[in-house]
């Protein structure tokens, strides 16, 4: 018996559950039923066949995964033992154990027992073959051969010969193409004689030798096994695709990096699944088209239980959507019969008026709602209703509440029309208009506020119509400037004013008559600063097209009075400059002595050449070509101490900043001749490095090279006061083109230094103006320097170079814009050359 009771008991709260529910209900939940169970039975189907076949997936990737690592492996056990033979060599010709002959034979010997190495070279320093020799019939490619057009030059063995020499340890090339054709790489071992770089030992790999050598048969047979670069291009593969026909993708693919080589170099193995997809299977087709098929039958079978559902309804939706759409409306809505008496009342028509719907219904004039002292008019309203003749604009009247208070209403009056198209009464719509009235005289108030903000402005503000040319708005400033003429506005806007109605831009402007303006708005809008020559005043006008009210498209200009603002940007452009002449005289005047020096040795000599001629001439000991002699070289150095004082008063003559067509390389020609003379005294040498091809800069020259001039003048002076050794008293100016994406194309000045560099703190502060690290610096040259620079839409910055920890320098650079492209900014950086100039 209970087992019983426990069996019935699901069937006992699904039947109470079943009869819970509508007729309505239960149809749909019986169609429903047997629609889920077939979905249900498919994707079980569907998930088991994407099961296996994700099985057999997942084996096959692993053993692909296998295979490769397994040849990675051999591979790369094969690469470290070749290196460490390669460095034992590379020890025994640094250290002059063998020589060229005995290194032939090693190598000889070497590359016998290793088919993957074609060839072994040995380089010197300056990238000399001293000695090579190849497995084959080719020469290695090593850069030491001169670039030609019909031998061009791989850059992949020089990078990797650079690489060598800056690491000191063996360094890997990016595979390449040799002249023959053939895939390799090479690594590179330095050569260390008495720990100084004697050279390099070059090892070169053929790409095709060690897959062919080195991935074990059973790999090869089960996957295919390739070597690919960087850029995804196969360089050799156990697997040769048919010529002209394009290899199809695999569909399982595992790539590892070949080490230790690290050049790019990776090793991918590649696999094909075996089994036919699940697209392909007959038999689940066969059980999705059976489902198909019952999925079919059951929604023709839900489809026409839904028609017969929603005929029943149609009926009861559409009753409940009237009552719905008369009770939640705000708009109070009464009919009359032809004779004025109510039928019909909303809820909403009872709750603005206070009345219930018992007291309406029936009634004839005057109504309750009518106010009493307005018993006449409302009358005379109401037969006018009646005869048909209420404006279309609808009558506004006062209506009483049944507490008695009053509103403001318009009504709306509209004929009822019965299916025999005969007219039954009157419908009339009732609307409360007293927050309407009210928010409409809080406009108007707010209108003449608005109005009088604008009167008082002191910018002229003024609308012009764009048709007909016509002022239709100026406050007080314009009148009181322009008067009441329209060309006032003209004169702001920069144009005559004329009429369009008859142009061909008055037909597109007409048609846009009724449209909304922001998008004029947006595409208008300017500001630019006008001068007005009758009034002797600057001003800065905004300018957008707006609606008027009438509907036409209108101009409006804001001008603002910014004379005082012009003639003080006047007086800053002039104390700057002022400043700038400042800065470089005061250059000049720590320069004095050095100056003074410079000067004194020209000056020197031509009192001794004089002094000697005289004595010679008095005791006739003197010929006439030994007396030109003297006199020329009199002259000469006459004419250095001329050039020299030249020199620098062009650089502190005072002149208006202008900008013209100047070369950066006779900008710096002249910053070093300048400074020159400091860095002599200070015993510090400087070399210049200018790109060769550098555009053209529209720049003022003299403030450039004042920047340049301060630059290396801190450089050195910061030398000079750490007292550093000579090796670390030099300096090094560099003139490059480059390319960001922030900047565009520039050209880089940068002026580098061995000196102690700058403490994080004065790098947050250095650009400040009177703020100085020297105790007798007015701390303007790099504040004068930051605006020169950012003046012709350039940037400046500092840093410091870093060995690990310690500060070993710092470098100041600054950019100027140029119109380069990047490819330009490539080959000219290519093409540069160095021009070093040593003083001390």
């Amino acid at each position: 018996m209970p087992a019983r009771a426990a069996k019935s008991w699901p069937q006992r709260l699904f039947g109470r559950w079943w009869r819970r529910q509508s007729p309505a209900r239960q149809d749909r939940y019986a169609t429903l039923g047997p629609l889920v169970s077939v979905l249900l039975f498919l994707a079980a189907i569907i998930s088991a066949f994407w099961y296996l076949r994700n099985e057999e997936l997942e084996r096959e990737q692993a053993s692909v995964k296998r295979d490769t690592e397994i040849a990675q492996q051999q591979i790369r056990l094969r690469l470290i033992e070749n290196q460490e033979q390669l460095v034992r060599i590379a020890r025994e010709i640094g250290t002059r154990v063998i020589d060229q002959e005995e290194f032939l034979g090693q190598a000889a010997s070497f590359t016998r027992e290793r088919p993957e190495i074609t060839a072994l070279v040995w380089i010197g320093p300056n990238r000399a073959r001293k000695a090579s020799y190849s497995a084959t019939t080719f020469l290695a490619e090593t850069g030491a051969v001169p670039e030609s057009a019909d031998n061009p030059r791989p850059p992949e063995p020089e990078a990797a010969y650079d690489a060598a020499r800056e690491l000191r340890q063996p360094v890997y090339s990016r595979p390449f193409t040799d002249r023959h054709g053939t895939a390799v790489f090479q690594v590179h071992v330095p050569l260390i004689d008495r720990a100084a770089f004697a050279g390099s030992l070059v090892a070169e790999y053929s790409v095709e030798s060690l897959v062919r050598y080195f991935v074990p048969a059973e790999v090869s047979n089960r996957h295919a096994i390739a070597l690919l670069d960087a850029s995804d291009r196969t360089l050799a593969s156990t697997v040769t695709s048919m010529p002209g026909a394009n290899s199809r993708r695999a569909q399982i693919v595992h790539d590892v990096p070949v080490a230790p080589a690290g050049n790019g170099l990776f090793l991918r193995g590649q696999g094909y699944r075996t089994s036919i997809g699940l697209i392909s299977n007959t038999l689940f087709w066969m059980v999705a088209a059976l489902s198909v098929l019952t999925v079919w039958m059951l929604l023709g079978t839900w489809r026409h239980m839904r028609r017969r559902l929603q005929m029943q309804s149609a009926l009861v939706t559409e009753t409940n959507f009237r009552r719905a759409m008369e009770n939640s409306m705000l708009t109070g809505m009464r009919a009359m019969d032809m004779d004025g008496r109510i039928t019909y009342v909303n809820p909403a028509f009872c709750a603005m008026t206070g009345f219930l719907e018992s007291e309406l219904i029936g009634r004839r004039p005057p109504f309750p709602y009518w106010p009493p002292d307005r018993f006449e008019e409302n009358n005379r309203l109401l037969q006018q209703e009646l005869q048909g003749r209420s404006p279309a604009g609808g009558i506004e009247v006062k209506v009483m509440r049944k507490d008695g208070s009053l509103f403001d209403s318009r009504m709306y009056v509209s004929p009822l029309i019965d299916p025999r198209g005969q007219q039954t009464g009157w419908m009339t719509s009732m609307t409360n208009i007293t927050e309407a009235k009210r928010i409409r005289d809080q406009l108007s108030a707010s209108h003449e506020r608005f109005t009088t903000v604008l009167e008082g402005l002191d910018a002229a503000v003024s609308v012009l119509s764009v048709q007909q040319a016509e002022l239709l708005f100026a406050n007080r400033s314009y009148r009181l400037w322009f008067g009441a003429d329209a060309r006032g506005h003209a004169l702001l806007a920069g144009s005559e004013p004329s009429p369009f109605e008859n142009s061909e831009f008055g037909d597109t402007i007409e048609s846009l008559g009724g449209l909304p303006t922001t998008e004029l708005t947006e595409a208008g809008s300017d500001s630019r600063e006008v001068f007005i020559e009758p009034l002797r005043k600057w001003f800065d006008v905004r300018t957008r097209y707006l609606q008027w009210t009438d509907g036409r498209l209108a101009q409006m200009l804001i001008a603002t009075d910014i004379s005082a603002r012009r003639n003080a940007e006047s007086l800053a452009a002039n104390q700057a400059e002022k400043a700038q002449v400042t800065s470089r005289l005061v250059t000049m005047g720590e320069m004095a002595s050095s100056v003074a020096h410079e000067l004194n040795q020209p000056l020197t000599a031509i009192t001794n050449y004089c002094n000697g001629m005289v004595s010679r001439v008095r005791n006739d000991q003197i010929g006439k070509d030994d007396l030109i002699a003297a006199l020329e070289k009199t002259a000469r150095q006459a004419q250095r101490a001329g050039q020299i004082i030249h020199r620098i008063r062009a650089f502190v003559k005072r002149s208006e900043p202008q900008r013209q067509p100047a070369q950066a390389r006779d900008i710096v020609e002249d910053a070093v001749e300048l400074a020159g003379i400091e860095l002599r005294r200070r015993n510090v040498a400087i070399s210049t490095y200018v790109a060769q091809r550098l555009p053209t800069l529209m720049v003022d020259p003299i403030l450039i090279e004042q920047v340049v001039l301060n630059l290396v003048k801190n450089a050195a002076e910061a030398i000079d006061n750490a007292g550093l050794p000579p090796k670390r008293r030099n300096i090094e100016l560099r003139v490059v083109p480059r390319h960001t994406p922030e900047e565009g194309g520039v050209i880089e000045f940068t002026v580098t230094d061995m000196g102690p560099g700058l403490k994080e703190e004065v790098i947050a502060r250095m650009y400040e103006a009177f703020f100085s690290t020297k105790t007798d610096g007015l701390g303007i040259g790099l504040s004068l320097c930051r605006s020169i620079i950012e003046s012709h839409r350039g940037r400046i910055k500092a840093q410091n170079l870093y060995n690990g920890d310690s500060v070993v320098g710092c470098r100041f650079s600054f950019t100027l814009p140029v119109d380069i492209t990047r490819s330009d900014a490539e080959s000219t950086s290519k093409t540069a050359t160095p021009n070093p100039t040593a003083v001390s």
